[in-house]
């Protein structure tokens, strides 16, 4: 997997955001959207909402997916190979670029087709905890007509990154507004941030 952090890190020292088109494997990538919308099924899915546990606030007109927090007391395996591989990336980009992450958090991300979130920065105003989001995408057959483009902001300029399978997105929390453009289509994603 080292080829595959060297791909994010790299791309990240060079533009600010770190991008890799295969960070998750294909078999996992599936594994994890069928766990996905089998918890989607069982209604287990949640509104999601903006801010945290002290001021957390629900507007539609903002964000309108719906998540399901990972979590290895689960005790699902594909959940569990998932967090192995972030604690393995968590360990090289320690070693490599003394980032000091002690920790993460992911959630399983669905928007149904008509749903958006509006531009925001990850960090949250009274708890700095969190430092990178990483965005993995499980999205198979995503077409250019299907929308639900992650927008990201720098200076005077927007890079705009399709949701195709496979593909991880890292950028760091406190520095970069984006927003999730309107998708046409049913958008499937694992979200979450390192921490420390």
């Amino acid at each position: 997997m080292n080829a595959a952090f060297e791909t994010i890190i790299s791309s990240y020292i060079e533009n600010k955001i770190g991008i890799c088109n295969q960070f998750i494997t294909e078999k996992l990538g599936a594994q994890l959207k069928i766990n996905l919308l089998a918890l989607h099924d069982k209604k287990l899915l949640i509104a999601a909402g903006t801010g945290n546990v002290e001021k957390l606030v629900f507007d539609k007109l903002v964000r309108s997916d719906s998540i399901y927090w990972l979590d290895r007391q689960h005790a699902d395996k594909y959940e569990n190979e998932f967090l192995d591989l972030m604690d393995d990336f968590i360990s090289y980009l320690n070693l490599t670029c003394y980032t000091g992450i002690t920790g993460c958090e992911f959630h399983y991300t669905l928007y149904e087709a008509g749903s958006f979130y509006k531009k925001h920065k990850d960090q949250f105003q009274n708890n700095e905890s969190r430092k990178f989001s990483m965005i993995s995408y499980l999205n198979s057959d995503w077409k250019a007509e299907d929308g639900g483009e992650l927008i990201i902001y720098k200076l005077n300029t927007e890079q705009e990154i399709t949701p195709t399978n496979g593909k991880t997105v890292f950028f760091k929390s406190n520095e970069l507004p984006h927003e999730v453009l309107i998708t046409n289509e049913r958008r499937v994603s694992i979200t979450g941030w390192l921490t420390s």
